[in-house]
């Protein structure tokens, strides 16, 4: 029988006999003990109740307030306090101890103030004194209370305590928590003045201390002095490089560390896999997370962010199915981070399954993981779905209402997107550089040029920020698109600061869109020296060239990208369906479906031509005859997705998802709108620029895009 079993037959014989013995309750309460059974102990403390047992001494009942501390049983720790006849040191450190533990700083504080009131009626013991105010001062550093723990600090010098080694490591903690570096000098100074410098523990304070600081040279002074380093000291260094941007010398540190045959911590592996992150060693965080054997949450977190953050959200999602199959419990951070994935993935089926997995884990609501479920619903079209998210949110900040309306701007949404950042102001939150590319974003597609004007001018007039390169981006998208190319000009020249690519890119395609010759020579001037092997520029240039009919020209470009070994960059659609992506290119014969799918695309053109579509061949930038214009617009890759989605999905009235890596041509365009009508399904198609809602023949972006 295992010795848990019996404790509790030897308590239920307790029971049923009544009253019991001092001897009884001390022989089975230390088993409790032994056990760590709090669930025993609490029946024993019940039995004693019953009988009106009371101790000769607090033996038992300090060994009880230990245990019922412990397991967090604080209640029935207070409780059994508050009746205890007598008290002693044992008594108030177990209660100290109880609330410090369970993050209860002000009952710590409350306590300690109590047990203050009589210390020199009830002790005479310096030593004991003493241990109070440490025990007080660790509780509020280590829940992060800082500032309550210096006060701490000071208080008891004040009242004539000596700190010790461990008071002093409490608030050098508490400085680190501050950023304080110059509180961190002076208890540093006391420490050397009164020789108290030699315990690894306070080294390794200090050492911390600095480098969070940012003050490395003085954090490495001490480290290279450390005669006895253990784990500790070597990741208060390397998470000292890693926080201020040192990821190359924080990999050094730990290529030493194991040269002298230390075992890393999960820590320390944390901030080396965040390292390689850093550096863009993707392969080197793989080889170093896979040789761990027992990996904590932090160490999947770091894995699964650094994933995401790289490019690699595909693996961010099997990490954290890997994870969830390894029984390790995401937190808020990790949730937040992949559904941030499957927001760049536009991946609504794994979005609303991890949004599940957030429910189940409680953390649905945390302000990050809320965040991130609106950012991921907008960006996979849902707006709908990303207001309700958004709606129910007990707290919000700039990021929430952010997320919410940049979503409705990329949806077609504009007024919303407007009402709500003027909702924004009225709740008093201050909107940042994000928040404003939201608003100038839906003036653009809206074409509200004097409202978008009066946005951009109260960045620097009401807000006191400076307008930034994404910002004059949009305002000359405004500007170009609304037929006002003198002023968008005269606005790049106006620029405080040299314009980079993305305000020419800007400039380009709004000539593109406008056949503006002149003012397209000279964006792409501009681009052709800031960034060469972009084959953007010499695309947009060649294709405004083309739509003007001057072939030559574009012949001209051709050549000077085959010279400069410039290559094309391949524009294709994805969709996903029962939680597989297919891709397609356009005229793509390589899908194992090929046949099937151009079956159907086919009749699907027949259809829409007898309906009234015409496929518009004056888009195919290409000097060649009217057939094979036809041919290369009519199998773009957008369409060739369509018509798979309507093979594996042909009835339903959920909406037909698609995502292309590029603009979406005109003809394109309004095939879907004929399509959407036709077949009674809306369509949702996300392009570089924004989403576009297909519905009843209309879409969302008003034809502008």
């Amino acid at each position: 029988m295992k010795p848990t079993h019996r404790l509790r037959e030897a308590i239920d014989a307790l029971y049923s006999r009544g009253a019991a013995t001092s001897e009884s309750y001390t022989r089975l309460l230390l088993q409790c003990v032994r056990s760590n059974d709090v669930v025993q102990a609490k029946r024993l403390h019940t039995h004693m109740d019953l009988y009106l047992y009371q101790p000769n001494d607090t033996f038992l009942q300090n060994r009880l307030l230990h245990l019922y501390g412990k397991y967090g049983n604080l209640s029935d720790a207070r409780d059994l306090f508050d009746k205890m006849p007598r008290r002693d040191i044992f008594s108030w450190n177990a209660m100290l101890a109880a609330y410090s533990k369970s993050g209860k700083v002000e009952d710590l504080r409350a306590v300690f103030d109590q047990m203050s009131a009589h210390d020199a009626v009830s002790y005479n013991t310096t030593r004991l004194i003493v241990w109070y105010p440490c025990m007080v001062i660790a509780g509020f550093s280590g829940n992060g209370c800082s500032n309550q723990a210096l006060e701490f600090f000071v208080r008891m010098q004040e009242e004539g305590f000596e700190p010790t080694d461990y008071t002093h490591v409490s608030a050098l903690h508490a400085c680190s928590q501050l950023l304080d570096i110059m509180w961190g000098k002076q208890i540093h100074g006391r420490i050397v003045a009164t020789s108290l410098g030699e315990n690894i523990f306070v080294w390794n304070a200090l050492t911390n201390l600095y480098a969070k600081c940012g003050a490395l040279d003085q954090a490495r002074w001490l480290f290279d002095r450390m005669i006895h380093k253990n784990v500790v000291s070597w990741n208060s260094m390397i998470s000292g490089y890693l926080q201020n941007g040192q990821p190359e010398t924080c990999i050094e540190l730990f290529c030493e560390m194991q040269s002298l045959g230390l075992k890393p911590d999960q820590v320390t592996v944390s901030n080396i896999l965040s390292a390689y992150f850093q550096c863009g060693h993707i392969d080197e965080a793989c080889k170093t997370f896979s040789e761990i054997k027992e990996k904590d949450k932090i160490c999947w977190t770091t894995m699964i962010v650094g994933c995401a953050q790289n490019g690699k959200e595909e693996d961010a999602l099997l990490l954290f199915r890997k994870m969830l199959l390894e029984n390790v419990g995401p937190d808020s951070f990790t949730i937040s981070s992949v559904v941030s994935s499957c927001a760049r993935l536009a991946s609504l089926c794994q979005g609303q399954v991890v949004h599940g997995k957030a429910v189940i884990l409680g953390v649905d609501n945390d302000l990050l993981v809320s965040s991130a479920l609106v950012d991921m619903y907008s960006k996979c079209g849902e707006t709908a779905y990303a207001w309700f998210v958004f709606k129910w949110m007990s707290t919000r900040n700039v990021v929430s209402w952010n997320s919410m309306i940049v979503g409705y701007a990329q949806n077609g949404k504009d007024l919303e997107a407007l009402a709500l950042y003027e909702e924004m102001l009225h709740e008093n939150l201050k909107p940042d550089n994000i928040t404003f590319v939201g608003v100038l974003s839906a003036c653009m597609h809206a074409g509200l040029v004097e409202r978008g004007e009066g946005y951009f001018h109260s960045i620097s007039k009401i807000h006191g920020m400076s307008p930034t390169f994404d910002h004059y981006s949009c305002l000359i998208n405004l500007l170009g698109r609304a037929g006002y190319m003198d002023k968008a000009v005269d606005l790049i020249n106006s620029m405080t600061f040299e314009p980079n690519c993305l305000i020419w890119s800007t400039l380009l395609s709004i000539c593109r869109i406008r056949c503006d010759v002149n003012n397209g020579e000279m964006a792409a001037r501009h681009l052709f020296e800031l960034d060469p092997h972009n084959a953007g520029p010499y695309i947009m240039l060649s294709n405004i060239y083309a739509a003007c009919g001057r072939w030559k020209d574009v012949a001209s470009v051709r050549s000077l990208m085959k010279n400069n070994k410039i290559k094309k960059f391949a524009a294709y659609s994805w969709i996903e369906i029962d939680s597989q992506v297919h891709k397609f290119i356009a005229e793509d014969r390589t899908h194992s479906e090929t046949e099937q799918i151009y079956e159907e695309l086919n009749r699907l053109i027949k259809k829409l031509q007898e309906s009234g579509f015409t496929p518009d061949t004056n888009l195919v930038l290409h000097d060649v005859v009217e057939e094979e214009k036809l041919v290369s617009i009519s199998y773009h890759s957008e369409k060739l997705a369509l018509a798979f989605w309507l093979i594996k999905k042909p009835h339903g009235r959920t909406p037909i998802r698609i995502m292309k890596n590029i603009r979406v041509c005109g003809d394109c365009h309004v095939f879907m709108k004929f399509v959407c009508k036709i077949i009674g399904r809306p369509i949702i198609l996300r392009d570089m620029n924004r989403f576009h809602h297909f519905v009843e023949g209309r879409c969302s972006c008003k034809d502008i895009w």
